[in-house]
């Protein structure tokens, strides 16, 4: 669905919502009856027109698009089958990954050895995914609701346990900007509650952040990986010593 086409549904979603018709709509924008119908019907209206309905609304154009922005359906989780696409092409794997940081198409084949007329055609893979929308002059609208989320144990997860995890915890973590924290100890059912709530609401910081920067050019963000794990466990070592 195209952004002027979301915009229309959404006029028309509220209009129908606080009860107004077209008849309604006729004298305040200045067109009979019929007029106003085609022009619902044909998309076309000017923006004097759409500012009159909005006022109608009591709204700003500013807030009708965010309003016809959080309408569009948006995608919570991909099935196996869409995860196995995406990791069984290294090169679509990049392509996406770049996407759902806010890379433009320009930035995707100026950093990566991908043809511009190659990652048109990974950008269609992916907008045939939904993951994103891909909009006139290659722009990437993305796609995902808010606690979108990989499967627990699909093949996107597993394909970064077995090519990523590795090479990822094999660093120092020694700079500045790094940190690596091992704890153990013993948790009754309500610690373990509160700090997996503790956990989640340091994602959404993450998420919070990774937003807040997209403004920034691309030469002053770089990669960040975080790993987050919790669960109840001891040493092999131990477990071996436990009485039966």
């Amino acid at each position: 669905m195209s952004e002027l086409t979301q915009l229309f549904a959404t006029l028309k979603r509220l209009l129908k919502a606080r009860g107004l018709t077209y008849r309604d709509l006729a004298g305040p924008l200045a067109l009979s009856e019929a007029s106003v119908k085609r022009v619902f019907a044909s998309g076309n209206l000017s923006l004097d027109r759409l500012a009159t309905l909005c006022e109608l609304l009591g709204l700003s154009l500013a807030e009708l698009t965010a309003q016809a922005a959080a309408d569009v359906p948006r995608v919570r989780q991909l099935t196996e089958a869409q995860e196995q696409d995406l990791v069984s092409d290294p090169r679509l794997l990049v392509v996406a990954a770049c996407a759902l940081n806010h890379w433009s198409a320009a930035e995707i084949v100026a950093h990566y050895r991908i043809e511009p007329l190659e990652c048109l055609q990974y950008l269609l893979r992916l907008d045939r995914l939904r993951l994103i929308e891909l909009l006139p002059g290659e722009r990437i609208r993305l796609n995902l609701a808010r606690d979108f989320d990989w499967l627990t144990d699909g093949p996107i997860r597993r394909y970064f346990r077995e090519h990523g995890e590795a090479d990822f915890l094999a660093a120092r973590f020694d700079a500045d900007d790094e940190a690596h924290v091992f704890v153990h100890g013993m948790l009754s059912a309500e610690a373990r509650a509160a700090f997996l709530a503790q956990i989640r609401q340091l994602r959404q910081r993450f998420a919070s952040g990774h937003e807040d920067s997209r403004a920034a050019p691309i030469g002053q963000k770089r990669g960040v990986g975080v790993l987050l794990a919790m669960r109840e466990w001891e040493p092999p070592d131990f477990a071996g010593l436990r009485r039966a």
